[in-house]
């Protein structure tokens, strides 16, 4: 149904140029000036606001028009989403949909990369999209730290709008009026991109409103919110005992022993596990003698216990409305990157007040608490104990229905005619990639083996951390855009891919899930040297 339309609309513009053929992908120049001060109508929109209004139009010398506007709320208290389209002055007939990250509340940079995107071809914009993206329904506090201020969840339909992604088809269908106005034509194909909270917005995206978008690619998606809160309530709990939080010396070593027993077993030494499943690092090795504290060469038994813990399944005793009963950990015994404190470990214990050097995921929880769950700022997040929740409990149910709506059924989307790319790296310090494999295997359990080959395609990408922070074993950069546009424009989906590694000048073989590559033999830093093995 969806490519009968896309047809259709590049039939149209090809009638309207008057010309046969090629006309149809004719660069198109947008209106910049006529949409200065434009009403956007509550009308255009398939859920709830009060219309919006264009703030500023101005065109970027030679590159391209800038369009702000503000979706206004039903609440009266509740913030505007601010959005941002950028127009080409060479525009493709394509859109795409830039997610956030964290709490979001800064719009993100409308002429920046999709997640893990490739250094040697332009971003979206560059190559004629007209790309769009909100702050999801509130705004940052400029004293926070980047994206970690969750004041806005007191208010019930900012909260709605970010977690449970209903911004994000307001944005949309503000977005897409807006283009139109521009260019007197509709695109022919939107795609969504987002990693992190923007890949779990990238899931609910096809989830919710599955004719919305043509194609998705969804990277390190935090899609289960809740239960992954939940997980990092209790580890804050669990670092934040007396001497059960290891250093930054102490993580190095860790991570350093790590991948000393793991590195070798893809069949060659190079910094990066490729084989995570066949790694199961024992921290006992690393114990101090006695069990106690005797500096950063060894762990202590509180330490051991700590990293323990961050490395296993963290179930509940409770039921919630989410049907969530566990998260899966994190691979920090299988190689996910500890160098990186600020995502990971953090430099110092979690402790109320939540100091800002603590790892990001303690101080999202201290957020969560205060504004999300007990909507009291003053509340210590360390008196809640999420395995024992006590009167908090009904209130963790009901935001797990709002937080933890991804059911993984995208048969919907996949009748519609969609398109899901699924990346994760295997080192991922933030996200667990257990997590997303989790997701696909409920994907393939719902729309069944046959459905999900033909409309998904999941790739753990070994040695990538979160979002490429810092200087991760493998930076993997892959033109996923491409592979995403000739899947839904021709119905030829990505094969033989390869991901190139932009801090080292290497390439390895981009494996479909479960696979991994396995070096067989020749240069050691061309992907033709490796095969995808399971």
């Amino acid at each position: 149904m969806r490519k009968t339309l896309r047809l259709a609309v590049s039939a149209a513009l090809v009638l309207a140029a008057g010309a046969p053929g090629a006309a149809a992908a004719a660069p198109a120049a947008p209106d910049c000036a006529g949409l200065t001060g434009l009403r956007i109508p509550a009308s255009v929109m398939s859920l709830p606001t009060t219309g919006g209004l264009v703030t500023a139009a101005s065109v970027v010398p030679g590159e391209y028009c800038r369009v702000d506007a503000e979706l206004h709320p039903v609440d009266p208290a509740a913030p505007a989403i601010k959005l941002r389209v950028a127009l080409p002055l060479a525009w493709n007939h394509k859109a795409l949909m830039f997610g956030g990250g964290g709490y979001n509340g800064t719009i993100p940079d409308v002429a920046a990369n999709v997640p893990f995107g490739p250094a040697d071809r332009p971003a979206p914009l560059a190559r004629g999209y007209a790309t769009f993206a909100s702050d999801s329904g509130h705004q940052q506090n400029p004293a926070s730290p980047p994206s970690l201020d969750g004041s806005f969840g007191a208010n019930d339909e900012a909260l709605i709008n970010f977690a449970a992604g209903d911004a994000l088809k307001k944005t949309r269908d503000a977005s897409l009026f807006l283009i139109r106005r521009a260019y007197a034509a509709a695109p022919t194909e939107v795609f969504f991109a987002g990693g992190s909270t923007g890949g779990r917005e990238a899931l609910v995206v096809a989830q919710r409103w599955p004719s919305a978008f043509d194609g998705v690619i969804s990277a390190y998606p935090a899609w289960n919110n809740m239960a992954e809160i939940l997980d990092l309530g209790y580890l804050a709990q669990v670092l934040s005992r007396p001497g059960a939080f290891p250093d930054p010396a102490k993580q190095t070593l860790l991570y350093d022993s790590v991948i000393k027993a793991c590195d070798g077993l893809d069949g060659i030494t190079d910094g990066v596990v490729s084989n995570p499943g066949g790694c199961r690092f024992d921290p006992r090795v690393l114990r101090c003698p006695g069990g106690t504290d005797a500096g950063p060469a060894c762990l202590s038994d509180p330490q051991i216990g700590a990293v323990t813990a961050l490395s296993s399944p963290f179930r509940w005793p409770y039921r919630i409305a989410s049907g969530e009963t566990e998260y899966p950990g994190f691979p920090f015994l299988s190689g996910a990157d500890m160098r990186t404190p600020f995502l990971g470990f953090g430099t110092t214990a979690p402790a109320d007040p939540m100091p800002v050097t603590s790892g990001y995921g303690m101080q999202y929880w201290d957020q969560w608490v205060k504004y999300f769950l007990t909507r009291d700022p003053a509340h210590r997040a360390l008196d809640i104990d999420p395995r024992h929740p006590g009167k908090w409990l009904g209130r963790i149910s009901a935001l797990s229905s709002i937080e933890d709506r991804n059911n993984a059924d995208l048969r919907p989307f996949a009748r519609a005619g969609g398109k899901l790319i699924l990346l994760h790296g295997a080192a991922d310090e933030l996200v667990s990639p257990y997590s997303t494999s989790d997701y696909y295997e409920r994907v393939r359990s719902v729309a069944g083996p046959r459905t999900t080959e033909a409309f998904l395609r999941y790739y753990v990408v070994p040695g990538a951390n979160h979002a490429n922070f810092g200087t991760p074993a493998f930076a993997a950069g892959w033109d996923s855009l491409t592979a995403l546009e000739r899947w839904v424009e021709t119905g030829r989906p990505p094969v033989n891919q390869v991901v190139a590694d932009l801090a080292h000048q290497r390439t390895r073989p981009l494996c479909a899930y479960p696979g991994w590559p396995r070096y067989r033999s020749g240069d050691p830093d061309s992907a033709a040297s490796f095969a995808c093995a399971r």
